[in-house]
């Protein structure tokens, strides 16, 4: 197997103001942001925004949050990162290269998979809906996983890095506000088979990004030398596709990678436990559909806008770790108030400002951990590496969020119905502390490493 010694990009430069205002203009950035809505855009339409339509047809929330579970693609991606990592797709690979092959092939089909859930919808069953979900989220999968690597390995430095990440992340999410706040005005009056049928042919943005993006050319230099050292085909290749990124992730990180693996499996896990629930809640509280859609375009948007911005500077000017702290202390501190909204109604202003302090610290926590897990990876392994965190952050909240109906469902019994959303809430947030927890560890062992290192260099 062949060691990686090189990172996935250079040393950081200290750039000025004005330098960082210049760079929001490059090509680089306005594709990253496109390929960002691309891969945001799948996420809730196979996810909480099906719920939502399948609610409005009766459908159980057991039943919903069991469907839900098609998201699990997201969590076992890492076993085919490998071979986006190492094979070219057949013509696409040779006319686009490696990264730009895969993320067109993914991003017809996941369009294919929406325009195929627009044409069944739930009124011919779980089967027909269920089948075209599952297409979509592999595809979306395997779109996330080259996107991932392309914005890793096509970053000139760290600094650029977190230039990249803020515009992927801004990108993915204004794709989850038009697929969860958008599309329900637009469902309002033309019905959810269009609207998901316009979301499928919106995967054109991500296509036109891709042709316009160029290949990295760094990855492929590194990839090629691997695979002029032990081709695929070889047992010493297959071992070093499969098995060398694992390798050289435990390598690099020693005794922290298992540690760096759990806190980024628990990050996000209160919101994946809410996210099926969510929109039945709005519905059963008695939120009108227009009205949940103006407030997460109006509030949610400039509040999900000010998280990523706020974010992305506290990543420069903090450092990676402490961002990443300060993003699991909001997160379980903005999922409790939907309590509130539980238990006294739809009232706009109440609802408005938790939709508000939600999207900040949506935002903001999901530039903290990307960043973070970015300057995690290792040229050569950068998809598969990454997939594996991702994987890890998604595994045990796309599980456990299939359980999220049947739990609500239980808290209600004996209760008002509103009152078990309200438990549920306040044990979401309750469940965000460890991730806290965990965060506070990692910074002090890390700490201790980097001072040991140092000290061994000096």
């Amino acid at each position: 197997m062949t060691s990686v010694a090189k990172e996935a990009r250079p040393a950081r430069k200290k750039r000025s103001a004005g330098e960082v205002l210049r760079a929001l203009g490059r090509p680089k950035v306005a594709i990253m942001l496109a390929l960002g809505f691309s891969s945001g855009l799948p996420f809730m339409l196979i996810g909480n925004t099906l719920g939502y339509w399948l609610r409005e047809g009766g459908v159980s929330l057991a039943a919903i949050g069991f469907l839900s579970w098609v998201g699990l693609a997201y969590s076992f991606k890492f076993l085919w990162a490998p071979l986006v990592d190492r094979l070219d797709v057949p013509v696409l690979g040779k006319r686009l290269g490696r990264r730009r092959g895969w993320m067109i092939l993914a991003q017809i089909v996941v369009g294919l998979g929406l325009v195929g859930m627009a044409l069944t919808g739930p009124q011919l069953g779980f089967t027909a809906i269920g089948a075209c979900a599952v297409v979509t989220a592999f595809a979306a999968a395997t779109q996330d996983i080259v996107v991932d690597a392309w914005r890793i390995e096509a970053a000139d430095d760290a600094d650029e890095l977190g230039l990249l990440t803020s515009a992927y992340t801004l990108g993915y999410r204004a794709a989850l506000l038009a697929t969860e706040a958008v599309i329900l005005v637009l469902a309002t009056y033309v019905g959810w088979p269009v609207s998901y049928m316009v979301f499928g042919v919106a995967m054109a943005i991500g296509v036109g990004a891709t042709l316009l993006a160029r290949e990295p050319a760094r990855a492929d230099i590194e990839l090629d030398r691997q695979a002029s050292e032990a081709p695929l085909w070889t047992p010493r290749g297959l071992r070093n596709a499969i098995v060398g990124p694992f390798v050289e992730f435990f390598r690099k990180h020693g005794s922290l990678a298992a540690l760096i693996l759990l806190t980024i499996t628990l990050y996000h896990l209160p919101d994946y436990l809410r996210g099926p629930i969510s929109n039945p809640f709005y519905h059963d509280v008695g939120i009108e559909k227009a009205t949940v859609g103006w407030v997460r375009g109006t509030v949610g948007l400039w509040s999900t806008l000010a998280g990523v911005a706020l974010g992305g500077i506290c990543a420069v000017r903090l450092g990676y770790m402490k961002t990443l702290i300060i993003g699991a202390v909001i997160q379980p501190l903005a999922i409790l108030p939907f309590a509130a909204v539980a238990l006294y109604g739809p009232s706009l202003p109440l609802f408005g400002s938790v939709m508000s302090f939600d999207g900040f610290s949506i935002g903001f926590s999901g530039v903290a951990l990307v960043a973070y897990m970015s300057s995690l990876t290792s040229l050569g392994y950068t998809a598969t590496q990454y997939a594996v965190m991702t994987s890890a952050l998604a595994w045990s909240g796309k599980f456990l969020k299939g359980f999220s109906g049947e739990a609500v469902e239980l808290l209600q019994q004996g209760r008002d119905p509103l009152q078990g959303y309200a438990l549920f809430y306040i044990g979401a947030s309750a469940i965000g502390a460890s991730a806290v927890v965990f965060c506070l560890i990692l910074a002090a062992r890390t700490r201790t490493r980097d001072a040991a290192l140092a000290e061994a260099r000096a």
